[in-house]
């Protein structure tokens, strides 16, 4: 291990490997930082500020599992403020400073990288002279090559306050989303500053406009991780499988799980039908032999959410695949999972689901901002202890929902571009419910779904918020038929006001439904 010392990312005051000081050719922090990742390849290169005086509280080898891990904490000091949150609402941009929580926003004040992993960006990134701009470049570019980039708790044995400093200034601000982002976004960050701010950066804005760009740069990071390594072939998996409507599809669901070569312990299905006097369509879960255990649950009521907290009340195994009732995939999915998840030392897999004419997108492994919530194998630990909203019932964002409470409680959620499953987005059956809003064919109905409106509230930061409200006035402005902006604004914020008012109410509904369904068994 290596340690990098500075004060407050500017000045470089030494370098030590144990009680050892290294002497450094460079005399500037970002130079040194190169300069030790160069001759020690091998080691842990550990930034840490002069402030910083507390101890690491874990080893480092936990953190630090495999090599293509860079964390840091801050402590003090954040470098990029949270006004990223204007042009950028994915989970990294606000994490949770309680647990380990993915993320690229890197702070100076305590951190680390790889030697070797770190100079597969030096190429790319050698002009920067700003240390903190430059782990936060190597973060959000390395992030959509295969880094895992963390905000650390088990850094630091505990925080000062809970109050942080941020570095960046205006300049910076636009400068790291000029590179970083496509370039649209800087008029949407303009907007933001003029609109919540009442200042105009203009000269910020104007100077980055032909800024070089990092935006989908390609670092090459293939070959830091072993492609094989020795796993374990005992763990049990539970499939879990909420289904209405669709006994053929969710056959052939079952004969690719009885195909696998690692087979499931046991399968779970909750099987849905509204008309109470129906009866079970899945006669086969019975009559059929099966190489694994069935828990069938026939209810009346509908919606994937209950369908699968109801599920997850059954799960024994050590993880779960969450799965769809029309999906179909190869015999060494389960296999390949598990390899994966150990070799990668990760608690969920995002599997990568293609529609049938469906074409890969993104070609590397990476952590991932989303949740498959009928494609994705979690490690039961974490998913016992989280559960679909129900306010978000027969709308969308239950798996967004989901992924986010999946992180809060430490478990990142990876995507896996080799693991496929083909979804064949079945016609017949599922748990959507179109809502009919004769007022959205006027432009006056709800925007966005007072379900989205939900998630929005419950998670974003006031800058996310306001960036999201801000970027979705503008995109949609194209997409409708009035032409008078000022017109378009005044209907929009009638219809923002609506979606506010909308989920309150289902908030209020499902709080009184949850009194009468009290104690009810479905």
């Amino acid at each position: 291990m290596i340690y990098l010392n500075h004060i407050k990312g500017k000045e470089l005051i030494s370098a030590e490997k144990g009680e050892e000081v290294i002497e450094l050719t460079s005399v500037k922090l970002v130079e040194a930082f190169w300069e030790l990742c160069a001759v020690y390849p091998d080691e842990l290169i550990i930034w840490i500020d002069k402030s910083i005086s507390m101890k690491i509280s874990i080893s480092l080898n936990t953190i630090f599992s495999h090599d293509l891990i860079m964390a840091s904490y801050p402590v003090e000091t954040q470098y990029l403020s949270e006004t990223i949150g204007y042009i950028d609402q994915l989970p990294f941009i606000n994490p949770d400073y309680s647990v380990r929580y993915p993320t690229w926003r890197m702070s100076t004040d305590i951190g680390a990288i790889k030697g070797k992993t770190a100079l597969r960006f030096k190429g790319l990134f050698n002009g920067i002279k700003n240390f903190g701009y430059l782990l936060n470049s190597i973060a959000k570019t390395g992030q959509q090559n295969s880094l895992f980039c963390y905000c650390e708790p088990a850094l630091v044995e505990s925080r000062k306050s809970s109050q942080l400093k941020y570095v960046a200034n205006i300049s910076d601000t636009f400068r790291f989303v000029a590179q970083h982002y496509k370039k649209e976004w800087l008029y949407v960050l303009l907007f933001c500053y003029k609109c919540y701010q009442n200042k105009l950066p203009i000269r910020s804005f104007l100077s980055n406009l032909r800024n070089k760009s990092f935006f989908k740069e390609n670092v090459d990071l293939s070959g830091i991780l072993p492609e094989t390594i020795g796993v374990r072939n005992d763990y049990s998996v539970d499939v879990i499988i909420p289904t209405m409507g669709r006994p053929e599809l969710l056959k052939n669901v079952l004969v690719d799980l009885k195909a696998q070569k690692i087979k499931p312990s046991r399968v779970i299905v909750v099987e849905q039908d509204p008309d109470e006097t129906a009866q079970s369509q899945l006669s086969y879960l019975k009559n059929q032999e099966w190489p694994f255990e069935i828990t069938h649950q026939f209810i009346h009521r509908t919606g994937a959410c209950h369908a699968r907290n109801l599920a997850l009340k059954s799960v024994k195994g050590d993880f779960i695949f969450f799965a769809d009732d029309d999906i179909r995939f190869a015999p060494d999915l389960l296999e390949k999972s598990l390899n994966e998840i150990q070799r990668l030392k990760v608690n969920a897999l995002n599997l990568n689901c293609l529609q049938p004419e469906g074409e890969t997108i993104f070609h590397k492994i990476k952590q991932w901002g989303a949740f498959g919530s009928g494609t994705s194998i979690v490690k039961s630990k974490f998913a016992l202890q989280c559960r679909f909203s129900e306010n978000l019932e027969h709308g969308f964002g239950e798996d967004i929902d989901y992924g986010l409470k999946l992180r809060s409680k430490g478990c990142d959620i990876i995507y896996h571009p080799d693991i496929k499953i083909k979804h064949l987005k079945a016609d017949i059956g599922g748990f959507r419910q179109i809502q009919n809003f004769q007022s959205i064919a006027n432009n006056t109905g709800p925007k966005p779904s007072p379900t989205m409106m939900l998630l929005v509230k419950k998670y974003y930061s006031k800058e996310m918020l306001r960036g999201y409200k801000a970027a979705l006035f503008l995109k949609y402005y194209r997409n409708q038929r009035i032409t008078n902006p000022i017109k378009y604004f005044r209907s929009m914020r009638e219809r923002w006001n609506i979606s506010e008012e909308m989920a309150s109410e289902i908030l209020i509904a499902n709080k009184e439904n949850s009194k009468i369904s009290h104690g009810k068994e479905y």
